[in-house]
């Protein structure tokens, strides 16, 4: 079937063309310098964006780009040039060009970067009016501005150019709601989504991860996306010069190789910064910004598979975490002799409509986790505590409880409960503060440092 779109060279090279002849530098060595786009930046980015169009209408075939990488490589500076470039000289009267993102601070730093761009050339500055909050361009009645999260009072847009930045960090969608739903009326519009990788999965910015993953993949079908993603695989050793080149296409040059070798080098004197290093500079989506254990620490005390059968009879201590909704509930279960953990085996639940809300968003961890009985699942939209209550009942049938620790959050009539058949004195209310949880804390992390614990794989 022939294909809808043709490549428009003449396009491409125009835009490539103005962002060199127009565009300056505005910080570092290379203040006030041209900005010289990299191979990278024009094949991947402009190229394609610009040069791709529909045959039949002539106007572009991609409205929304999707640009995930990591720090650093100068994501800022290409997307204030595309920003001006939407601004004067994409033929569109009374353009309006936003950037967008989820605090004022943010969403003000591509748009000072372009007004700087746009002072410091005199070429533009002719033309272009900079004011504190906007930058305007009266050929056209055009006009570039910064917005962020504050949302309730931000609709009557007519958006031409929307420039998201670091959309990872944006809480929820109203913003990027009232924005996307803002070009319907504009013949070519251009939605640029900027982000690293993040720590929530549940955030606007995974959803459109995992949009431009089945989009290459062919799950989905739309012509008018265009994700790039420029990441490190995860199984990759994170301190091999390799890694860092395969997840920072600027490497060498944008990105100094010093820098990320230095940034390497503070893992290995600080474990715990390895996920701030995997979000930042290898660009991996991460449970948490911080780990506190890293994850070859943590299995290296997978010592041996925890048989239940194995400590029937044992002292066990429980520590007890509920929630109500669409978070987990756990159970730990440490099997003790003395001071000594001898294994530990965990519970851990979450409603069943919580795993297929999330499998029906493209999230799969939970349904996995499920399916290989890692994570437990009690029926409906919220959690059954008689299914836990159950389930500390049978270990204390099995073994001999010393004690349960507790989150009163949520609690209080499932201990109720539990003190009808289990001894009272043995439960001992947690305060979820610094004070209580310090000393534990630290002796724990030793234990798994020095492996005195078997997690069995947990």
């Amino acid at each position: 079937m022939p294909s809808k779109y043709f490549y428009d060279k003449k396009a491409a090279e125009k835009a490539v063309n103005w962002i060199e002849k127009y565009v300056t530098h505005v910080k570092g060595e290379l203040q006030g310098k041209p900005v010289i786009l990299e191979d990278w930046q024009k094949n991947d980015i402009v190229k394609p964006l610009f040069g791709w169009k529909n045959k039949q209408t002539k106007l572009r075939k991609y409205r929304t780009i999707y640009i995930e990488l990591p720090r650093k490589n100068a994501k800022s500076t290409l997307a204030a040039a595309i920003g001006l470039y939407l601004l004067t000289a994409d033929g569109e009267p009374g353009a309006e060009i936003y950037s967008a993102a989820a605090d004022r601070g943010q969403a003000g730093i591509i748009f000072d970067v372009a007004k700087r761009m746009v002072i410091q050339r005199k070429a533009l500055s002719m033309r272009v009016n900079t004011w504190r909050n906007s930058i305007e361009y009266p050929k056209t009645g055009s006009h570039y501005k910064a917005i962020s999260a504050d949302a309730s009072t931000k609709h009557g847009f007519n958006a031409h150019g929307i420039i998201f930045d670091e959309l990872h960090t944006q809480k929820n969608r109203e913003l990027f709601d009232v924005l996307t739903t803002s070009v319907g009326s504009r013949r070519q519009p251009v939605t640029l989504l900027l982000t690293t990788a993040g720590t929530d999965r549940n955030s606007i910015c995974y959803e459109m991860h995992e949009y431009a993953r089945k989009v290459k993949d062919g799950v989905i079908k739309d012509d008018t996306f265009l994700g790039i993603v420029y990441s490190a695989p995860k199984e990759m050793d994170i301190f091999d010069l390799k890694t860092w080149k395969l997840a920072n296409p600027g490497f060498g040059s944008i990105v100094k190789a010093d820098y990320i070798e230095s940034e390497a080098q503070r893992i290995r004197n600080n474990p715990n910064r390895e996920n701030a290093f995997r979000q930042l500079h290898l660009n991996q989506w991460t449970s948490s910004i911080y780990s506190w254990v890293s994850d070859d620490v943590w299995m290296a005390c997978n010592l041996e598979k925890i048989n239940e059968a194995d400590f029937y009879g044992c002292d066990v201590v429980l520590g007890l975490d509920l929630a109500s909704t669409d978070d987990t509930t756990s159970l730990i279960c440490l099997f003790v002799d003395g001071a000594n953990i001898l294994g530990i085996m965990p519970f851990i639940w979450i409603p069943q409509e919580m795993i297929e809300t999330r499998q029906n968003r493209g999230d799969l961890l939970y349904k996995n986790w499920h399916d290989q009985g890692y994570l437990l699942s009690t029926p409906g939209n919220v959690t059954d505590y008689r299914i836990i209550e159950d389930t500390i009942l049978k270990i204390h049938d099995k073994f001999n409880i010393k004690k349960i620790g507790f989150d009163k959050w949520n609690s209080s009539q499932l201990i109720i409960n539990l003190t009808d058949s289990i001894d009272p004195n043995v439960f001992d209310k947690v305060e979820m503060n610094i004070g209580n949880l310090s000393e534990p804390t630290k002796r724990f992390y030793s234990l798994i440092k020095n492996k005195k614990i078997n997690h069995g794989g947990h």
